[in-house]
């Protein structure tokens, strides 16, 4: 007999949780060490140029907007760039010696990527191969798990701490005598006089262990007490899905590129796996910004969701403070005509937990946005696999 939904669910994040523990206290020391070079690339002048095909462009998207657009008030915003649509040749007409190029990729490697990575080794720029092989570039990483959904996580892990703690070492070389208040807990080496950078680096490692620690506690927290819930999503949503109808995601930000990656997880989904109708209100800038130019940013969604919406589909939103104003308006409107409504929340839920905006809330207990994101990603790709148990019966 199949095991319940929900134990399915609860061991497979768990699941995670025993490889993050095994995986990033391995890895901490060669992280701290890349965070240091690619902080002074920066310094240097260098920008981030990121890409990847398929689900993994939404990780070159996500680490772009957050090395442009810091979450933490008062971290310097830093040049990076999203080059996912024509990779090879914008890297010939713009990379620079001084840049920092990251390519992502599936977990067996994508080798349009590693060869675009070799041309920017090759010329001089710090290169990340994201997966790879020792001696291709500066950096290459093989996540413990061959699962798409698990490695991608685990990426997403890594270039938030890599975001980060490149701060750290700016905060080091220009702030190092000033309090640095609550982010003291993950760096407590902040503070005093300067030191040669070589010797933060095993505090630096020390304080990245701390963060995969964390997810894992928001993990066992969402295998604990909502795993029954995310079971019940999927059948819920499966039986739309049965209907004829599709996901709508939408997010901003970090949240953005979630809702698109989603979405492509559903419709070029991993080998095995069988398509299902989703779209992102998220994926389209020029929708995005002539609705934001012409009407306003708080009805982004909005515009979008009101000509694509049909009774049988799900509208997910995601927003890590619960309290997006785009994305309240647009659940607003899918429970007006009779969707289903699913939020993916961080903090205590914000308003739209309150305001009991969604019929399925999972929400991840959290205030600080990269954890929120990261978890997040468990809990929407274990919603992604649960969903092909229900429909189809394997995942």
């Amino acid at each position: 007999m199949a095991r319940p939904l929900a134990a399915q669910i609860r061991d497979r994040l768990l699941e995670r949780n025993a490889l993050s523990q095994a995986f990033f206290p391995a890895e901490s020391a060669r992280l701290a060490a890349i965070c240091r070079r690619m902080a002074e690339r920066f310094l240097d002048g260098g920008r981030l140029l990121a890409f990847g095909r398929g689900p993994y462009a939404t990780d070159a998207q996500h680490v772009s907007v957050e090395f442009i657009h810091p979450v933490i008030v008062g971290k310097r915003a830093l040049p990076a760039l999203d080059l996912s649509l024509a990779f090879e040749p914008w890297l010939e007409a713009i990379a620079t010696p001084q840049d920092i190029v990251m390519g992502f990729g599936p977990p067996e490697g994508d080798p349009a990527v590693r060869a675009a990575l070799a041309v920017a080794h090759r010329r001089g720029a710090l290169t990340l191969s994201l997966p790879g092989h020792d001696g291709e570039s500066d950096y290459a990483v093989t996540t413990p798990s061959v699962d798409p959904f698990i490695h991608q996580e685990f990426l997403e892990i890594l270039y938030h701490t890599l975001w980060e703690t490149v701060h750290v070492f700016f905060e080091h070389r220009q702030l190092a005598s000033d309090d640095v208040g609550e982010t003291a807990v993950f760096y407590p080496f902040l503070g005093g006089e300067q030191v040669d950078l070589r010797q933060v680096e095993p505090e630096v490692a020390r304080s990245i262990v701390m963060k995969a620690q964390d997810d894992e506690r928001l993990r066992a927290e969402i295998a604990d007490e909502q795993a029954e819930l995310i079971a019940r999503a999927a059948e819920a949503i499966a039986e739309r899905v049965a209907r004829g109808g599709k996901l709508i995601c939408f997010g901003n930000g970090g949240s953005a590129t979630d809702a698109n990656d989603l979405a492509l997880d559903c419709v070029l989904p991993p080998a095995g796996y069988h398509p299902i109708p989703a779209i992102s209100l998220s994926l389209e800038p020029a929708n995005l910004t002539a609705i934001a130019n012409d009407v306003g940013q708080e009805v982004m969604f909005l515009r979008q969701l009101i000509p694509h919406e049909q009774a049988a589909d799900v509208a997910v939103g995601i927003s890590t403070s619960g309290s997006s104003k785009n994305v309240i308006i647009a659940l607003e409107e899918a429970r007006k005509h009779g969707l289903l409504t699913v939020g993916l929340l961080g903090y205590d839920g914000g308003e739209i937990l309150r305001r009991k905006l969604v019929d399925y809330a999972i929400v991840v207990h959290s205030d600080y946005i990269p954890r929120i994101q990261e978890a997040q990603a468990s809990a929407y790709h274990v919603l992604r696999e649960a969903l092909e148990v229900v429909l189809y019966g394997t995942a």
